[in-house]
C-alpha cells in the first residue's frame, strides 16, 4: 500500500483533525464557528479516547474532525491513539491540530492503522491520508512501516500460499534487491549438511524443509545476525493439536516474517553492520515419515535430545539455526519465535517477554521498548529450571513435564546452543493482534523489531555522509 504521509509542502487543501481532551472541548468548540459547535454540542461529542466527530462546514462541506484524546489518567491514552483516527475519517486530506506527545509516533500509528489485508477479499478504496510537520523523518516511518507491513502480510498468508518455498523467496526479494545473498539447503539434505533437528521436524511435509541462510552488508562490520522460527504451519505433528488450537497456525513462522521485517529496517536505513538471516523453514505435518515422540535426535551442536512432544517443534528447528549462528560468535544475535502459549499466559497477546542474560542490552532494549512504544518485558532466565529439561536417556528432552514455566523453559532450552556470541536475546512472539487497536487492526502483527531497530542502530549509527 502507499503510505498515507504527506509532506509539510503538500500543496493542496487540508482538514484539520481537532486533538480534544473532555477538559479541552469545550473552549476548543468556542474557537470553531456557530455551526459546527452546535454540532458538536447537539451530536453528544465529549472527547472521549479514540471518539471522532466530522464537523460540517456552512457550505455543506467538511470543515474539519473532531478527535478525542481522553483524560489524563485514561488507560487507552497511548501514543499510537491519534492514528485511530485513520480508520474513522472521511476521505481527504486531514491534519494534526493540537498537542502531540510525538507526532512521529501518531503519524506511523496512522500509516499502520490503514493497512488491511487485501490479498483475497477487495474492499473499496477510501482515501484518507495525514500531511505531516516539518520535524517529521517520513523517510524513517516509512522504512518501518514498510517492513511491518511486510511482517503483517506474510504472517496472514495461509499455509496453502505460503509453504517453505514462499518464505525463502520472501527473504530472496529483500536480501538480493539489496545486493546481498541467499543461499538455501532443502529436503534431504539437511542431514549432511548436519541440520538434524530441521529436517526431522520438517521431513513429515510433502513441502519439503529447508535452511534459509541471508546475508548483507561488509563482512569486516560488527556482525548482527537474526534467527526467526520458520514453521509455515503447526498441526502438531502426531502430538496433534485440536482443530482450535490449529486455527490461527499460519502465524507460527512469525518469527521468521518479524526477523525478515527487522532485517529490511537495517538494510533501509543502511547500518554498518554485517547482517545474516537464518530462517529454518518448515511444515510441522502429519504422515508417515513425521518424527515421533520419544525419538531422539542429536542436534548440529552434537547434543541429544529427546522428543519429548511434537507440538514443541519450533524450539528444535531454532536450535539448529542459533547453532550456525553461534559459529561465527556474532556480536548480537537475535532469535525470534512464536514459540510458547505460556508466554501469552503470563503477559497477554501484546506484551512479548525477552531473555537474555546481558544486563546492558536488557537495559537498551526495555528502554528502546518505551521509547518507541513496541512493548517488551524482560523475563528471567532461571538457572535452576534447567534441569527439568533433563532426559533419562538423552542430553536433554525438548519440554519438561508438570506445565510449569513453559516459556523459560523454552528459553534455557534455546540458550544452551548459544555459547560464542557475544550478545544473545531471545522474543517469545504472538505475532498476532485478536482484539484492534490503535495503529494495530486485528490480525498479523509486528512485534519487537521498532525496539530491536532502535538498538541496533544505536549500537551502530549510521555515519553522517554516508
Amino acid at each position: 500500500m502507499a503510505l498515507p504521509l504527506l509532506t509539510a509542502d503538500h500543496p493542496g487543501p487540508t482538514l484539520p483533525i481537532h486533538l480534544v481532551t473532555p477538559e479541552t472541548l469545550g473552549p476548543r468548540l468556542d474557537d470553531l464557528g456557530a455551526v459546527a459547535a452546535a454540532f458538536a454540542r447537539a451530536s453528544g461529542f465529549e472527547g472521549k479516547a479514540g471518539s471522532l466527530l466530522a464537523l460540517p462546514a456552512v457550505d455543506g462541506g467538511l470543515a474539519g474532525a473532531l478527535f478525542g484524546m481522553g483524560g489524563e489518567k485514561d488507560a487507552a491514552r497511548t501514543p499510537f491513539l491519534p492514528g485511530k483516527a485513520a480508520s474513522l475519517l472521511p476521505a481527504g486530506d486531514w491534519r494534526f491540530d493540537g498537542a502531540l506527545a510525538d507526532e512521529g509516533l501518531a503519524a506511523l500509528a496512522f500509516a499502520l492503522e490503514s493497512w488491511r489485508f487485501r490479498r483475497y477479499k477487495a474492499a473499496p478504496e477510501r482515501v484518507v491520508r495525514l500531511v505531516v510537520g516539518a520535524s517529521v523523518d517520513l523517510a524513517a516511518i516509512g522504512r518501518t512501516a514498510e517492513a511491518v507491513l511486510l511482517a503483517r502480510d506474510l504472517v496472514e498468508t495461509p499455509a496453502n500460499d505460503l509453504g517453505p518455498a514462499e518464505l525463502a523467496a520472501a527473504i530472496r526479494s529483500v536480501f538480493e534487491a539489496a545486493g546481498g545473498s541467499v543461499a538455501e539447503i532443502i529436503g534431504d539434505d539437511l542431514p549432511a549438511a548436519n541440520f538434524p533437528l530441521v529436517h526431522a521436524v520438517g521431513k513429515g511435509s510433502d513441502r519439503p524443509p529447508r535452511l534459509i541462510d541471508a546475508r548483507w552488508g561488509d563482512p569486516a562490520h560488527p556482525k548482527v545476525t537474526l534467527v526467526g522460527k520458520g514453521v509455515v504451519f503447526d498441526s502438531g505433528g502426531l502430538d496433534l493439536k485440536p482443530d482450535s488450537a490449529m486455527l490461527l497456525m499460519k502465524k507460527d513462522m512469525g518469527g521468521a516474517a518479524n526477523a525478515l521485517a527487522l532485517a529490511a529496517m537495517v538494510i533501509g536505513a543502511g547500518l554498518p553492520v554485517r547482517l545474516r538471516l537464518i530462517v529454518p523453514a518448515v511444515e510441522n505435518a502429519v504422515s508417515g515419515r513425521a518424527f515421533r515422540p520419544g525419538d531422539v535426535v542429536t542436534s548440529r551442536k552434537g547434543r541429544t535430545v529427546e522428543i519429548g512432544n511434537t507440538d514443541a517443534e519450533g524450539r528444535l528447528v531454532l536450535a539448529d539455526g542459533l547453532a550456525l549462528a553461534d559459529e561465527e560468535a556474532p556480536d548480537l544475535l537475535i532469535d525470534l519465535a512464536t514459540l510458547t502459549g505460556a508466554a501469552r499466559v503470563a503477559l497477554g497477546p501484546d506484551l512479548p517477554p525477552f531473555y537474555t542474560d546481558d544486563d546492558g542490552l536488557a537495559a537498551e532494549i526495555a528502554a528502546a521498548s518505551t521509547r518507541v512504544f513496541d512493548p517488551l518485558w524482560r523475563m528471567p532466565l532461571w538457572a535452576p529450571y534447567r534441569a527439568m529439561l533433563d532426559s533419562r536417556i538423552a542430553d536433554m528432552n525438548n519440554v519438561a513435564s508438570g506445565g510449569f514455566a513453559g516459556s523459560i523453559l523454552a528459553a534455557l532450552f534455546l540458550k544452551s546452543f548459544v555459547e560464542r556470541a557475544t550478545s544473545w536475546v531471545h522474543v517469545d512472539i504472538f505475532a498476532w493482534t485478536p482484539k484492534a487497536a490503535p495503529g494495530r487492526p486485528e490480525g498479523g502483527e509486528a512485534q519487537a523489531i521498532r525496539a530491536l531497530f532502535e538498538v541496533i542502530a544505536a549500537r551502530w549509527p549510521r555515519r553522517r555522509g554516508e
